[in-house]
């Protein structure tokens, strides 16, 4: 009822989380969040892509990942109208404009767009490796890196070329594969080599090489590089 929706709302004012994982003591507002999270700890993964047969644990995934196979991206960048599908992402981007980095680390003075960048920056100088193969064992820094690693032992290949069908592992690699049918030139370019590249913060490591900085380079860039 409405007294009910009004007691969890009023949560994200007080900051009251009463519901608590047991496994890594993390709390959550609402029950329903809970039990979502629980789902990062036992592996369960009830939702099921119909084009692909990709599992997911929580029913927004789903729906997020359905937009890679639509090719819907419903929020645009009001500045230069490019597309995203979430609007998580559309805010990121648009402080590529606006040059703005909220976010500093303490350690090297780095400055991140986003508050989930600086924590996963921050493994670089404290180690830790949270997710972990249940294959091999190898322990990495990202949820996103786990994904992608995962894939080396499924064989998973879920992004597939409309034009000619070849199917990736990952994303990023479709997209620039995608660029042989367009001839669409990469999106960013590094100012010093004139040189494209499809990620900026692959770009801003190439950057680096002129300049001579040394810079922190995460594990996401990493699997980037690989990849290219």
């Amino acid at each position: 009822n409405y007294s009910d929706k009004l007691k969890k709302h009023m949560r994200i004012h007080t900051v009251d989380k009463p519901y608590k994982c047991d496994v890594c003591k993390m709390r959550f507002v609402v029950l329903d969040q809970l039990k979502s999270h629980l789902r990062t700890h036992t592996g369960e993964k009830p939702y099921k892509c119909d084009v692909c047969n990709v599992m997911f644990s929580r029913s927004g995934c789903l729906k997020v990942h359905m937009r890679t196979h639509t090719g819907e991206k419903p929020y645009k960048c009001d500045i230069c109208k490019v597309g995203f599908r979430l609007s998580a992402t559309l805010k990121t981007h648009v402080q590529t404009h606006t040059g703005d980095k909220p976010y500093k680390c303490d350690v090297c003075k780095m400055m991140f767009v986003a508050l989930c960048r600086l924590k996963n920056h921050m493994r670089t100088h404290t180690g830790e490796k949270p997710y972990v193969c249940k294959t091999c064992g190898k322990r990495l820094t990202q949820l996103s890196s786990l994904r992608h690693h995962v894939r080396t032992h499924t064989g998973e290949k879920p992004y597939v070329c409309k034009t000619c069908g070849k199917r990736f592992a990952r994303l990023s690699n479709m997209k620039v594969h995608m660029r042989t049918h367009t001839g669409e030139k990469p999106p960013c370019i590094c100012s010093k080599s004139g040189e494209g590249f499809i990620k900026t913060s692959i770009m801003e490591l190439q950057l680096r090489t002129h300049t001579g900085e040394k810079p922190y380079v995460t594990e996401a860039v990493v699997e980037d590089l690989r990849s290219c």
